[in-house]
C-alpha cells in the first residue's frame, strides 16, 4: 500500500512537474534553444531602436555582436550628376517608337555615370565574454522572451547554476549583460572586443574603449566615428585590467554595460562628439540599481507591446525548442508558433525603429558585416515600405515616425535630383536611399531607373493620417506631399497611342518583359500609374481637408483624369505594362501591379469585380514560390482576395526552415532562420514586418470603405481572440471567435463618427445583429474610397468570376473616447 502511494505521489509530482513546464511556455512568447547560437542566423536580436545586438549564448564564450544605426560607410553626398538626365529626351522618343531594347542599351550607358550606389550599413564588431572552463556545461537554455524582450542564458556546471541577462535598455540607452550563479565567488570572466572596421582600443578611466571609423566606399571617405564603451561593476571577487581586456575573478556576480555612440546629426551633419556623447550613457547607467533599469526597460517596451494580444490556440509543440518548431510547422497543429510569428514581427519593429532614431534597415538594426547584401540600406521599391506595413494596424503608430522623418529628408535632397536630372520642380528619388539620403538612380537600369520610390514612401503620410486623423500630423507633412506631385506634373509625358499621362522612362521594379533579355525601360507601367493615382488622390484631399490650394487641388484633378487606366490583358490578367506584354510563364517575386490591391485599395470586389479577378489571375500565375518578402507580400495580397486558406499556406511556405543542422530542404528562396527571422536568403527583414502585417490583415480590413472583421479567416484557426488592432478611422478593434463564427466583437471609438462595419454573414447569426443596415455610401470620411476609372479590358479577357464571401454592411453611431461591446 505504501508503494502504491508513493508511485502515486511520484507521478503525480511528475505530473504536476510537466504540467507546470507546459503552463510556464504556454503563457509566454519566448524563442528558446536547446543548444548555443552555432552562427548568426541562429543567435537572437535584441535592440532599443538605436543600438542593436545578436546574442549568440555559448557557455564558454559568450558572443554578442553589436551594432549602432548611424554606423555607416561614407559620409554625407549626393549621387546625381548632370549627365544622368542628359539622355532623358533621347529615351522617352525611342521607347514611345518601341524600340526598347535600344533604349535600354543607351539608358545602361547614359544614365548611371560613375557615381556611388549608396553608403553602407556596417557592424561596430563583438564584445566576447570567456568563461574558462564552462565548455562541459549541462542543462543548457537559452530563450528570448519577446513579451520583456530580454535574453536569458542559463546552465550547470560543477553544482552550480549559471545565469545571463542581456537586454538593451530603451531607457539608459545601453547594453546591460548580468552574470549570476547559484553560488558565491563563481563568476570568472575576461572581458574583451573586436572589430572588422578601422580602429584602436585602450582601457581609460575604469572602461573598455574601442573607437575607429567607417570604411571608404565607392569614391566616399569613411566619416563616421564611433565609440564603445565598456564598463564592468562586480560584486565581490576582483576586477583586473589586462591590456585591452577586464577580468573578473570569484566574483559573487557582476554587469557589464555596453555603450555606442557615433558624430552623426543629421544626413548633412556629423559634428557630434562620439566619446562624450557614449560617456554620458554609460555613466548615467552604472548608477542605476539594475533591477529598476530591467522593471524600466520592460515597462517601456510592454506599453508598445501589449496593445495587442493573439490567441490562436496552444498544442504540445508549444513545450519543443524554436527550431524544432519551425522545422515541424507545416505538418503540425503548432497555432501557437503562427501568433509568436505575429508579435515577433511587432517586437523587431519596436526594436529597430523608435520616434528619434533612424528607420529601420533591409536588416532591421542587425548586421555583422562591413559588406553586407544589398548594403543593407533602403530599398525602396518594397522592402522599406513593407518594414511599416505593420505600424498603424498592429498599433505602433508612434514607431511610423522614423519613416515619416527620413521622406521628409528626402523631399529637400530630392530636389537637387528632380532639378538636375528632370529639370522639374519638387523632388524625386528612385530606388535606393541610404542614411545620407541620396536620392540618384543607382544599381543599373532594370532595378534603378524608377523614380516613384518617394511617391511610394509618400504614401504612409496619407494612411497614418487615415488611421489617427491627425490634422497637425497632415499639415506638417502637406508639403512633402505637394512637392512629390509637382515633380511628377512637371515629367509625365503624352504617349502616343492614347495620349495618356505615363511617366518615362521608367520600369515595373526589377522585372523584364523580353523574354531571355534583361530588357525593362518603360512607359507608363501599371505600378506607376496606380501610384499617381494614389498621389494625386490623397493630396488633392489632403489639401481639401486642410483648406489650401484650390487651383492645385483642379490640376490634380484634370491631371487625374490623363492617367492611362489599369488594364486587362489577353491571359485574363490584370496587365503590368502599358502593352500587352505579360507572360504566363513569369514567376518574377516582385508583383509590382499588384500594388492596387495591397498595399493600395484600388482594387475591390465590390468596386471593381473585373480588375479584382483580372489581379487574382495574375497571381495565380505568378505562383507561391518566392523570396521571403515576396511571400510577406503575397499573403496580405491572399488576405486581400478574401482567401484565408491561402494567406495561411503562404506562412506556412514562409515557416520552412532554412540554416540550420536540422533543415534537410534546400530552399532556394523564402523561409525562415532558426532565430524566426526572415530568410530571403540572406537575411531581410521586411519578410517578417510582411507577415505580421498579413496575419493582421486576415483577421481586420479598413481600406474598402468598412471596417471588414474576420475576412481571411483560415480553416486552421477556428477559435480564437485579438484585441488592440486598428482599422481606418481610428477605431481599436477586439475580436473573439469560436468555430469560424464571431463570438464577441469590442469596438473603441477614438475619433468619434460612424464606423461602418462589414460582417460575412457564414460568421454570425443575423437574427442576432444588433447595428442598422448600412444605408450612405460614404460614410466615414478616413475610409472613404476614390472612384476608379472604368479599366480597357482586352477583347481577348477571358474572365471568371471570384467567388469571395457573402457579407453585410451595417452601421454603428460611435462617440470619441467610448467602447462598445457586442456579444454574439
Amino acid at each position: 500500500m505504501f508503494k502504491k502511494i508513493l508511485v502515486f505521489i511520484i507521478c503525480f509530482c511528475l505530473s504536476v512537474s510537466i504540467f507546470a513546464q507546459q503552463k510556464k511556455n504556454d503563457a509566454t512568447l519566448k524563442l528558446w534553444y536547446a543548444a548555443p547560437a552555432a552562427n548568426w542566423n541562429e543567435a537572437l536580436p535584441i535592440g532599443n531602436g538605436r543600438l542593436g545586438a545578436m546574442v549568440f549564448g555559448n557557455p564558454a564564450k559568450e558572443q554578442v555582436q553589436l551594432n549602432e544605426e548611424t554606423v555607416w560607410s561614407g559620409g554625407p553626398n549626393q549621387n546625381i550628376t548632370a549627365e544622368s538626365g542628359a539622355a532623358i529626351p533621347e529615351l522617352r522618343k525611342l521607347i514611345f517608337e518601341g524600340k526598347f531594347e535600344e533604349a535600354q542599351a543607351i539608358a545602361d550607358v547614359k544614365m548611371f555615370p560613375k557615381k556611388n550606389s549608396g553608403m553602407v550599413y556596417q557592424t561596430v564588431g563583438d564584445l566576447f565574454l570567456d568563461f574558462n572552463g564552462h565548455e562541459k556545461a549541462t542543462n543548457y537554455y537559452r530563450d528570448l522572451n519577446i513579451e520583456k524582450a530580454v535574453a536569458t542564458v542559463t546552465y550547470d556546471l560543477n553544482g552550480v547554476h549559471y545565469k545571463r541577462e542581456i537586454f538593451s535598455s530603451f531607457i539608459d540607452q545601453v547594453m546591460i549583460i548580468r552574470l549570476t550563479a547559484s553560488k558565491p565567488g563563481q563568476i570568472s570572466f575576461t572581458t574583451s572586443m573586436v572589430s572588422p572596421q578601422k580602429s584602436e582600443q585602450k582601457i581609460n578611466k575604469g572602461k573598455l574603449i574601442l573607437n575607429g571609423i567607417t570604411s571608404d566606399h565607392e569614391g566616399e571617405k569613411g566619416q563616421i566615428k564611433f565609440e564603445s564603451q565598456v564598463k564592468v561593476v562586480n560584486q565581490g571577487g576582483t576586477l583586473t585590467a589586462k591590456q585591452n581586456t577586464y577580468e573578473v575573478k570569484n566574483a559573487n556576480s557582476a554587469i557589464v554595460y555596453v555603450s555606442i555612440a557615433t558624430n552623426f546629426k543629421k544626413y548633412n551633419d556629423l559634428s557630434g562628439n562620439a566619446t562624450e556623447k557614449a560617456a554620458k550613457f554609460l555613466d548615467k547607467a552604472v548608477l542605476k540599481n539594475y533591477d529598476l533599469a530591467l522593471k524600466e526597460h520592460i515597462q517601456f517596451y510592454r506599453n508598445y507591446f501589449n496593445r495587442v494580444k493573439l490567441q490562436l490556440g496552444v498544442s504540445a509543440a508549444v513545450n519543443k525548442p524554436t527550431d524544432q518548431r519551425i522545422l515541424e510547422f507545416a505538418k503540425s497543429n503548432d497555432p501557437h508558433l503562427a501568433a509568436l510569428y505575429f508579435q515577433y514581427g511587432r517586437y523587431l519593429l519596436i526594436s529597430s525603429s523608435q520616434p528619434g532614431t533612424q528607420p529601420a534597415t533591409l536588416q532591421g538594426i542587425w548586421n555583422d558585416k562591413l559588406l553586407p547584401p544589398w548594403d543593407s540600406k533602403y530599398t525602396i521599391n518594397i522592402n522599406t515600405e513593407m518594414n511599416y506595413w505593420p505600424a498603424e494596424v498592429t498599433n505602433l503608430t508612434e514607431l511610423h515616425d522614423p519613416l515619416f522623418k527620413m521622406v521628409k529628408d528626402l523631399s529637400i535632397t530630392g530636389q537637387e535630383t528632380a532639378k538636375v536630372m528632370y529639370g522639374a520642380k519638387g523632388w524625386v528619388t528612385h530606388h535606393n536611399t541610404d542614411l545620407f539620403r541620396i536620392t540618384g538612380p543607382v544599381d543599373r537600369v532594370f532595378p534603378g531607373l524608377w523614380p516613384m520610390g518617394g511617391n511610394w514612401l509618400s504614401q504612409h503620410l496619407w494612411d497614418h493620417y487615415q488611421f489617427t486623423g491627425d490634422k497637425n500630423f497632415l499639415k506638417q507633412y502637406y508639403p512633402v506631399l505637394k512637392g512629390a506631385c509637382e515633380f511628377y506634373l512637371d515629367v509625365l509625358q503624352e504617349e502616343p497611342s492614347h495620349k495618356w499621362l505615363v511617366v518615362v522612362p521608367s520600369v515595373s521594379p526589377e522585372n523584364t518583359y523580353v523574354e531571355g533579355k534583361r530588357v525593362s525601360i518603360s512607359a507608363g507601367t501599371t505600378m506607376d500609374n496606380q501610384l499617381l493615382f494614389d498621389l494625386f488622390t490623397k493630396t488633392s484631399k489632403a489639401a481639401s481637408i486642410l483648406n489650401l490650394d484650390v487651383n492645385f487641388r483642379k490640376k490634380l484633378s484634370a491631371t487625374i483624369a490623363r492617367l492611362a487606366p489599369m488594364q486587362i490583358g489577353k491571359h485574363g490578367q490584370l496587365q503590368e505594362w502599358l502593352t500587352d506584354l505579360d507572360r504566363v510563364d513569369d514567376k518574377h517575386r516582385h508583383v509590382s501591379h499588384l500594388y492596387g490591391v495591397y498595399p493600395s485599395n484600388q482594387i475591390s470586389p465590390n468596386r471593381t469585380p473585373e480588375l479584382f479577378d483580372a489581379a487574382k489571375t495574375s497571381l495565380l500565375y505568378r505562383g507561391d514560390p518566392a523570396t521571403g518578402w515576396s511571400m510577406g507580400w503575397k499573403v496580405n495580397l491572399w488576405a486581400r482576395f478574401l482567401d484565408g486558406n491561402h494567406a495561411y499556406k503562404l506562412i506556412a511556405d514562409q515557416l520552412r526552415l532554412v540554416g540550420s543542422k536540422l533543415d534537410t530542404v534546400n530552399t532556394k528562396g523564402g523561409g525562415t532562420y532558426p532565430n524566426l527571422l526572415d530568410a530571403h536568403p540572406p537575411f531581410q527583414i521586411d519578410g517578417n514586418f510582411g507577415c505580421t502585417a498579413g496575419i493582421a490583415e486576415m483577421l481586420l480590413q479598413s481600406h474598402d470603405g468598412a471596417v471588414y472583421i474576420l475576412p481571411a479567416l483560415p480553416d486552421v484557426w477556428a477559435d480564437g481572440e485579438i484585441t488592440g488592432l486598428i482599422a481606418r478611422g481610428g477605431f481599436e478593434i477586439a475580436i473573439a471567435w469560436k468555430n469560424g463564427k464571431i463570438a464577441q466583437l469590442k469596438i473603441k471609438s477614438k475619433l468619434g463618427g460612424n464606423c461602418r462595419l462589414r460582417l460575412n454573414d457564414s460568421q454570425i447569426d443575423k437574427s442576432k445583429i444588433p447595428f442598422k443596415l448600412a444605408k450612405n455610401k460614404n460614410s466615414n470620411t478616413f475610409y472613404e474610397m476614390p472612384q476608379i476609372k472604368t479599366p480597357l479590358i482586352s477583347k481577348e479577357a477571358k474572365l471568371n468570376k471570384v467567388l469571395i464571401p457573402k457579407s453585410t454592411d451595417y452601421d454603428l453611431q460611435t462617440v470619441a473616447g467610448k467602447s462598445y461591446t457586442f456579444n454574439f
